[in-house]
């Protein structure tokens, strides 16, 4: 079934789902234990596992993560769950940064204020969509001049035939403003701890899916995967495990869009 919220342990969701089924998948785990999700510790190898199983060949998987910092020392958490996820199969397509704009000071005052996570994206083969995002060029319009080099060392500038272009595709590094009315305007999201920007999961949406395309988050927290999916005309499929979390998501869905969505439980 698509459109719906699974009250459920994504474990349990998964396996009743078809090999090559889920188009993309946009999560962040509870890493590190840095927050506290209901007490709630789950499974990375088995949800990594499952992941593969139900990606469609040529699917995405966005997974955000970042650190805690243990005595001194940042876990490295991020970089082994990426590695894992090669292990397994999956494809890095590329490591992004997830930039905030206002970040809260935290942390040991002997090194830089966290400002950043990564969002590994994970395929499956090839990525059978890309709708790169653009961003305006600076020098619109302008004839761009370049070095050639010759063998011994010399130059010659030249300049380009063509003049830049008006938009250029983004880069990897994606700034957002985050905290409280800004990483939505849903007041009874920040009922959840940690959520992650609209726009950032948005961006990633419109990047990996197309209209019609099954988007999946197995860890839902406060439901913005499916609700940007609904936004853009995608399917949605979420799991989440707390009840208390699954009535936020409701809520949120009934709020912004006056439809109901099932919970099954």
């Amino acid at each position: 079934m698509i459109d719906i919220i699974y009250n459920e342990n994504c474990l349990n969701t998964m396996p009743r789902m078809p090999d090559n089924f889920i188009d993309l998948t946009v999560t962040s785990p509870p890493y590190d234990n840095l927050r506290d999700y209901k007490g709630y510790s789950f499974d990375f190898e088995s949800i990594a596992k499952e992941l593969f199983r139900v990606t469609k060949l040529g699917g995405v998987v966005v997974w955000v993560v970042g650190d805690a910092t243990i005595k001194g020392s940042e876990t490295g958490t991020s970089f082994r769950q990426a590695l894992y996820f090669k292990e397994i199969g999956f494809h890095l397509h590329d490591t992004m940064i997830y930039s905030k704009k206002y970040p809260v000071p935290s942390g040991p005052r002997k090194r830089y204020w966290q400002q950043f996570e990564y969002m590994f994206v994970l395929t499956k083969s090839n990525p059978t969509t890309f709708n790169a995002i653009q961003e305006k060029c600076k020098q619109t319009g302008r004839i761009p001049y370049s070095k050639f080099r010759y063998p011994d060392g010399s130059t010659k500038l030249q300049n380009s035939i063509k003049p830049v272009k008006e938009t250029k595709v983004k880069g990897n590094v994606w700034l957002y403003d985050v905290g409280y009315m800004k990483s939505t305007r849903d007041k009874i999201a920040f009922q959840i701890p940690a959520i992650f920007p609209e726009r950032l999961v948005e961006d990633h949406i419109v990047s990996w899916s197309n209209e019609g395309d099954v988007v999946y988050d197995p860890l839902a927290g406060s439901g913005t995967t499916g609700i940007m999916a609904f936004k853009n005309k995608r399917n949605f499929i979420l799991s989440e495990i707390s009840k208390e979390y699954c009535d936020i998501i409701s809520k949120r869905f009934l709020d912004r869009f006056n439809v109901n969505i099932d919970v099954v439980k």
